[in-house]
């Protein structure tokens, strides 16, 4: 008899969405692999595909290149109002936080940067490129910008601490105001390799352009999340 492929998916998605509701399957957990589930379910591998890739856009389960299916763990909270940094915001939330350095440089900005940070034409910035974990799992590839007219000798530093900490420390620098733009988007090819996605795959785009507490214009940052890895709020009062 011929399988009927969207009644096959909708088991497939409620037998896992159950067992993981359920604790039966916990967060972080990997899957078994995809010819075993699909022995499970008594289906085809592309069927079993469907609906996991179907179950990846709800973000209960994930994928990483080359190592298999995974149970999402729970969103990290971003509160775009309140004043925080990456391992501020996730050590607050009882989650663990790691910072990796992918490549730290002063090189050319490129037309897109010039304009974020009202640069002239042919400035040089210094890029850092970090690859950020919460519990083990990669969730952001952010690439930083900064004007090397506030920050003389920060290549000098660990780039894997806090920036925010760093600016304040070394440099008497605090932000004042910040600037925010988000926007769904498919992983480019640098973000896709550091998060150990497929080229494409969704993700969440956060540009900050931030202002020390002078006003002055001093850096910005592009985050690429993965897009079952946070939830986005704000509270605004009136004034």
């Amino acid at each position: 008899m011929r399988e009927d492929v969207p009644r096959a998916v909708t088991t497939i998605c409620n037998a896992l969405q159950e067992q993981i509701e359920h604790g039966l399957l916990p967060p972080g957990s990997k899957l078994p692999a995809e010819r075993k589930l699909s022995e499970v379910f008594d289906t085809t591998r592309i069927t079993l595909r469907e609906a996991l890739v179907q179950l990846e856009a709800q973000g209960l389960v994930y994928r990483e290149e080359r190592r298999g299916w995974f149970i999402s763990p729970p969103r990290l909270a971003y509160d775009l109002i309140r004043r925080s940094h990456f391992h501020a915001m996730v050590t607050a939330q009882g989650r663990l936080a790691q910072t990796q350095v992918l490549s730290a440089r002063l090189q050319p900005a490129s037309a897109a940067i010039c304009a974020m940070l009202e640069l002239p034409a042919l400035s040089s910035v210094i890029q850092i490129c970090r690859a950020r974990r919460i519990d083990q799992r990669l969730v952001l590839y952010v690439e930083h910008y900064l004007n090397p007219e506030f920050f003389p000798g920060i290549l000098d530093f660990d780039m894997e601490q806090s920036l925010t900490e760093l600016y304040a420390r070394q440099y008497d620098l605090r932000y004042g105001q910040v600037r925010f733009e988000m926007v769904p988007t498919a992983l480019h090819a640098e973000a896709a390799s550091a998060l150990k996605v497929s080229l494409g795959s969704p993700g969440l785009r956060i540009a900050r352009v931030n202002y020390d507490q002078q006003g002055r214009l001093i850096d910005c940052d592009l985050e690429y999340w993965r897009h079952d890895a946070i939830h986005v709020s704000a509270m605004v009062r009136d004034i």
